[in-house]
């Protein structure tokens, strides 16, 4: 609960000075209780009169972005969001979310790259995202010499995916191919 990214299996066993499956273990142990499954049905009642609940907590532990993070629960966000987020009003821009996307699903890409897929200069927009922490340099490019962008762990993380292999295709979203002589003929006259 005192970090602020997530933390390996590794990194708790070091930390905790455990091995890595005893952390494992616990790891997912700890994530049944705080979703209610840590009760056997026969001892239900003995558990009630106990104080013990099966009901899931008001938060959860994920893996997510290659380590474990306490998050609150989906269905008590709005309350907790209310209290941590009051008076912030931090949301990207339409450009900002727009950008985020192509380096996301082209990375790593230039930003000449990025300002030719959008149409327009999204200079200050990268400059946003990388003080964000939602982009990084990736290197540069061996022809160019452009410095490369990628997305960061705490993208991932943001999203609530565990790898860019989770991000949602685009294809069922692209238009058919059906009628794409019209679109090219159109382009020539």
């Amino acid at each position: 609960m005192v970090i602020d990214e997530p933390v390996t299996a590794t990194g708790l066993a070091a930390g905790l000075n455990l091995t890595v499956d005893v952390v494992d273990s616990l790891l997912a142990e700890l994530q049944r209780e705080y979703n209610g499954y840590t009760v056997n049905a026969p001892d239900a009642d003995v558990a009630s009169m106990n104080g013990s609940s099966t009901a899931p907590r008001g938060f959860e532990l994920r893996n997510i972005a290659g380590g474990w993070r306490i998050y609150s629960r989906a269905e008590f966000a709005d309350i907790v969001g209310g209290f941590v987020l009051e008076g912030q009003t931090a949301r990207l821009t339409q450009a900002a979310l727009e950008t985020l996307a192509v380096i996301a699903y082209r990375q790593p890409v230039s930003r000449a790259r990025v300002s030719a897929i959008r149409g327009v200069n999204v200079d200050s927009v990268v400059r946003t995202l990388t003080q964000r922490g939602l982009i990084e340099d990736a290197g540069n490019d061996p022809e160019s010499g452009a410095i490369l962008y990628r997305t960061t762990s705490y993208f991932l993380e943001r999203m609530g995916i565990g790898s860019l292999a989770e991000l949602p295709q685009l294809s069922p979203h692209l238009p058919g191919l059906e009628g794409i002589e019209e679109f090219y003929d159109a382009g020539r006259m």
